[in-house]
């Protein structure tokens, strides 16, 4: 149990996000419970990515079983580990390959999402970039050089790689406008990296170069963004992206198989080890992963590098394998996760309680009764009914939690990301008529 009083602050963002269904911004650890080992086979990858290698892992778990609260403690565990994070959700504007600008604003969202230990919510690109030109400055003092020179010196090597080039350009030129006090020019610096430039002629107006982030070459600029990374003395570059079940949604066949070939170049990426540095963590549901007709499995290069290890059953696990599946919290877990939650809604004094553990095992009981084993594998519902239970009995004092046990109503989580299925209060599965692959004919 959490030693201590908890902040106001703190207690509010937890209790105010888990009761929205959200996975609150700060303070997970109050909460964390169970995934002991897929945390640790992440701790391993984080260590291999710190050493220069790469990695990646598709986190696979049911709708609301907690994916993104796990993806949240990764980043929270990789910034301690002093890599650089970046993070964002793909909507139907925003996707890894696209033609009109939706892949151009995927970039955008990562590079406003881009943490360091010292800013974890967020906007240290330019703390990133100042970090690298300090650095540089240091150098040259040391080796009594301009500075410019160590810069072009250490950024020589991106020159073989993709739009290399203009990228040491960009970065030169922030270096510039720092040594000479332009603003301006390092604001420009700063948009391109950003992503923000959507006409060549405008960036080649600002800073000479001739080529923009678009939509063609996101990946490519994400590499190069990890070498700077690196050259600024950070150990790495994390990317978690999470809602890929977007993909899986898209309609059009061909635009589904474009962001699947993008997604299968990155995995052959990470594994061969070409990827100095970098890791991506996915997030997504069983259906986006084994759909056979419209997730990944429907590409076949990817079934066969993401298949299941088949010694991997009757209770045996593989963490090596590309797919962390997230199973079920145990019941301990539950209740653990609950005592935490209890916890934090009385900003971590004990005297403050407002049910006692036979009140929670009595609460776990009657939702376990009423949607079965879903109980276990999706918290979410149990957990803002729970905060719902707590906020009524704070604000309530005449009534006793025995009181209220027996009336909470709890339903289990409904995906909404089946589509085309629909799902009918009934509870059956309803395949609409609005899919591109099927179409129907008459003789």
């Amino acid at each position: 149990m959490t030693n201590g009083l908890i902040k106001a602050k703190d207690r509010d963002t937890v209790i105010q996000s888990l009761q929205a269904g959200v996975v609150p911004r700060r303070g997970q650890h109050l909460i964390q419970v169970g995934r002991v080992e897929e945390t640790k086979a992440v701790i391993r990858d984080l260590d291999r990515i710190a050493e220069g290698g790469s990695a990646i892992r598709f986190v696979i778990g049911e709708y609301g079983s907690g994916k993104t609260f796990f993806l949240s403690l990764v980043r929270a565990i990789a910034l301690e580990k002093k890599l650089v994070t970046a993070h964002a959700d793909l909507t139907p504007d925003r996707r890894l390959h696209a033609t009109s600008g939706q892949a151009r604003s995927l970039y955008a969202e990562l590079m406003q999402n881009l943490s360091t230990r010292t800013k974890p919510d967020g906007g240290a690109l330019p703390s990133v970039v100042e970090r690298f030109v300090t650095s540089a400055m240091s150098e040259g003092r040391d080796r009594d050089i301009d500075p410019e020179a160590v810069i072009r010196e250490r950024l020589a090597h991106l020159s073989e790689m993709v739009g290399g080039y203009d990228f040491a350009e960009v970065i030169a030129a922030y270096w510039r406008g720092h040594d000479s006090g332009d603003e301006a020019l390092k604001a420009s610096a700063i948009r391109w990296l950003r992503g923000e430039y959507t006409t060549r002629t405008d960036a080649r107006n600002a800073l000479g170069v001739r080529t923009i982030v678009d939509d063609a070459n996101v990946y490519d600029q994400l590499k190069l963004f990890t070498q700077l990374v690196r050259l600024a003395g950070y150990s790495g570059f994390l990317i978690c992206l999470d809602e890929l079940v977007n993909l899986y949604k898209l309609a059009n066949t061909q635009a589904r198989r474009s962001n699947y070939e993008q997604i299968l170049r990155i995995l052959n990426d990470c594994l061969q080890g070409t990827s100095v540095g970098l890791g991506f963590m996915l997030g997504g549901t069983p259906d986006f992963l084994m759909d056979t007709r419209r997730g990944l499995y429907s590409y076949p290069a990817l079934q066969s590098r993401l298949a299941e290890n088949t010694f991997a059953v009757n209770g045996l696990v593989d963490y090596n394998n590309p797919v962390l599946r997230l199973g079920n919290l145990s019941p301990e877990d539950l209740f653990v996760l609950l005592s935490k939650i209890r916890h934090v809604f009385a900003s971590g004094d004990p005297d403050q309680y407002l049910l006692p553990d036979a009140g929670i095992q009595a609460f776990m009981a009657h939702c376990s009764q009423r949607i079965g084993d879903a109980y276990f594998r999706t918290p979410r519902n149990t957990v803002k009914a729970f905060i719902d239970l707590l906020s009524v009995l704070d604000q309530n004092k005449q009534i006793t939690w025995t009181d209220l046990v027996a009336r909470v109503n709890i339903t289990t989580e409904a995906n909404p990301d089946l589509l085309p299925a629909q799902i009918q209060g009934n509870g059956k599965v309803v395949i609409s008529a609005e899919d591109d692959d099927l179409a129907s004919f008459r003789l």
